[in-house]
C-alpha cells in the first residue's frame, strides 16, 4: 500500500508516524521546525487522511507500510518517531528492521497491551451523521453531545472534508478503525533487543507510560530514556510543542 506522506527539509531522514484518529496535518509546525535539521517524512498511516483504506489493519501491515515507503524514498536508514499507534507501529517496524532505524522516538505509549480507551469516541463518530450538517460549527455542537474535551473534538474533526458535492465526508474509515480496534490495543512482543538509542516521552497527566512500565520496556530496548514533559497528557507533541520540540532536538542531536 503506497501511503499518503509529505516531505520537508534536508538532512538525515526523520519519520513521523500519528497516532489513532490523527494525521500528517497534526504535524505540520512541528514537522517544519525538524526540517530545519532533518528530511522528514510525515506519513497518513493506512485508514487515515489520505492514505487508502483497508479491512486489514494491525501493526505487522502499518510496519510494512513504512517500509514500503522507505524503499521507494531509497531511505537506507533513519530516525523514527511516533506518537500513541504511531508509536506502537515505529516500535515493530524498528524490531523487524532494526538495521533500518538509527534512533526511536516514542511518544506517550509503551508496547504492553492496553484495555480499550476510545469507545465512546467509536459511539460517537458512528452517531455523527455527517450529511445532516451544513457548518463546521454544527458538528462541533453535535459532536459536544458526546465529547465535551474541545481539544479531542477538533483533532476528531480534522477528519472531515467536504466532497465535490460540498457534503461532508469522513478522511478516516471509521468501520476500519473499529473492526480492528482490538489489534491496535495488542501489545508489541518480541524475543529480540534493539541495542540502539530509543527516547520515550511521556505527559505528566498521562497514564499511558507508568513508572511500573519501565522495566519491560528496557526488556526490548535496554538503552531507553524516559523523559516527562510537566503539565501535558497524552497528546503531548500538541500541548507543549516547544517543550517537546527541545527534548527531540537535543535527543537526535548527540
Amino acid at each position: 500500500m503506497k501511503l499518503f506522506y509529505y516531505v520537508t527539509g534536508h538532512g538525515h531522514p526523520l519519520i513521523i508516524l500519528h497516532g489513532l484518529f490523527g494525521s500528517s496535518d497534526n504535524w505540520f509546525t512541528l514537522a517544519k521546525f525538524f526540517g530545519e535539521k532533518y528530511k522528514v517524512y510525515a506519513v497518513d498511516q493506512r485508514n487515515h487522511g489520505h492514505s487508502p483504506h483497508s479491512e486489514e489493519f494491525n501493526y505487522r501491515v502499518m510496519s510494512d507500510d513504512t517500509n514500503d515507503l522507505m524503499i521507494h524514498e531509497g531511505i537506507q536508514s533513519g530516525h523514527l518517531l511516533g506518537h500513541s499507534m504511531g508509536g506502537k507501529t515505529a516500535m515493530r517496524f524498528t524490531l523487524t528492521h532494526p538495521e533500518k532505524v538509527d534512533k526511536l522516538i516514542v511518544v506517550d505509549i509503551a508496547p504492553k497491551a492496553y484495555p480499550p480507551k476510545h469507545d465512546k469516541i467509536f459511539e460517537s463518530l458512528f452517531a455523527l451523521k455527517l450529511d445532516k450538517y451544513k457548518t463546521r460549527t454544527e458538528l462541533d455542537f453535535a459532536l459536544g453531545q458526546y465529547i465535551s474535551d474541545y481539544a479531542v473534538r477538533q483533532l476528531l474533526l480534522k477528519n472531515v472534508f467536504r466532497d465535490e458535492e460540498e457534503r461532508f465526508k469522513w478522511r478516516i474509515d471509521v468501520s476500519a478503525l473499529h473492526n480492528n480496534y482490538s489489534k491496535v490495543n495488542e501489545a508489541i512482543e518480541s524475543t529480540d533487543q534493539f541495542t540502539k538509542p530509543v527516547l520515550f516521552i511521556r505527559g505528566s497527566k498521562s497514564s499511558y507510560i507508568l513508572d511500573s512500565d519501565v522495566p519491560q520496556i528496557k526488556s526490548i530496548f535496554p538503552l531507553m530514556e524516559l523523559i516527562t514533559i510537566e503539565g501535558v497528557g497524552h497528546w503531548v507533541h500538541a500541548e507543549s510543542p516547544q517543550k517537546f520540540a527541545e527534548v527531540v532536538v537535543e535527543f537526535l542531536a548527540r
